[in-house]
């Protein structure tokens, strides 16, 4: 019997770019879950009667994000020990934490407020986030190249590393996302998951594996990795978004980096249609992003 394909492997054959591909969301909330997750985390999991239904229509419209999070191995848990709840803004750039005895509570949270920056005014974390796609019953390359990456994080940083729901982007696993920065990495195996996290810990980037940060377009995603590949710019603070604007297929970002300002203008496409996902029942086409310009701007 042949091997079954993965779209993992497919698109790194193909060579699909992993710049400006993150998800577009600048807030995100994850719900301690230990699983089962079935294929609609918030519809299949036994979460408490209606808090997927209703998370997933409160979430409607509001940039956050819900995942359900459990520590990798997913130890047993005793009655008394509650759940964590973690609530992130990339864009405001703040990570907060509680426990609940019980996820019902979790169905009084304003995910309006929380999508518009508003802190719920829980216990602010002090370090990242690492949260890795480990969903295997969403897409088999999830699992599969996931869980090594979030063992070898968990066995290197186990305060800071979650499995996590899907986060998009299925073909890039192993895939991570880092907050409260809203910054997404893929085609992640262990050695270079562990890279990732010592340069987020020390206030960088690793380019060869970002896909791009969750609260700015994806063609502004591809135009901020194209800047800081052409500056050889890795420092996570260094690069702030002036402002972007779209004329037809080009997209042009303008960028402040040390005191200087930059115009990095990218050409929005689609790829061949292409099997996307491993559960995917025909062949889509992806959005691909090319660097047209990057071009100082005067004083």
């Amino acid at each position: 019997m042949a091997d079954p394909v993965r779209c993992a492997a497919e698109a790194a054959r193909r060579g699909d770019a992993l710049a400006g591909s993150a998800s577009t969301f600048p807030a995100f909330l994850l719900l301690e879950h230990p699983g089962p997750w079935g294929v609609d985390a918030l519809l299949d999991a036994r979460l408490p009667d209606g808090l997927g239904a209703h998370l997933t229509a409160a979430a409607r419209g509001t940039g956050v994000r819900v995942l359900l999070a459990r520590r990798h191995g997913s130890p047993r848990r005793s009655a008394g020990d509650g759940h964590r709840v973690v609530a992130a803004h990339a864009r405001a750039g703040w990570c907060e934490a509680m426990t609940v005895a019980d996820l019902g509570d979790v169905a009084a949270l304003d995910l309006a407020a929380l999508g518009a920056g508003h802190r719920p005014g829980w216990t602010p974390l002090p370090g990242p986030v690492l949260a890795v796609c480990t969903h295997g019953r969403h897409d088999a390359c999830c699992a599969e190249r996931g869980r090594p990456v979030a063992a070898a994080l968990a066995a290197e940083h186990p305060d800071l590393t979650w499995e996590v729901s899907h986060v998009g982007g299925d073909r890039f696993a192993a895939n991570l996302l880092v907050l409260p920065h809203g910054l997404y990495y893929g085609g992640l195996d262990p050695a270079s998951a562990l890279r990732v996290a010592d340069a987020t810990l020390s206030g960088h980037v690793v380019l060869e594996h970002l896909r791009g940060r969750s609260r700015w377009p994806m063609p502004v995603q591809a135009a901020e990795v194209a800047l800081r590949r052409h500056l050889d710019q890795t420092r996570l603070d260094a690069v702030e978004l002036a402002g972007h604007r779209r004329d037809d297929e080009l997209v042009t970002a303008r960028f402040a980096v040390a005191g200087a300002s930059y115009d990095v203008t990218v050409r929005v496409g689609r790829s061949a249609p292409a099997r996307l996902t491993c559960r995917a029942g025909r062949d889509s086409a992806a959005y691909t992003f090319e660097t047209v310009s990057v071009a100082d701007v005067p004083a």
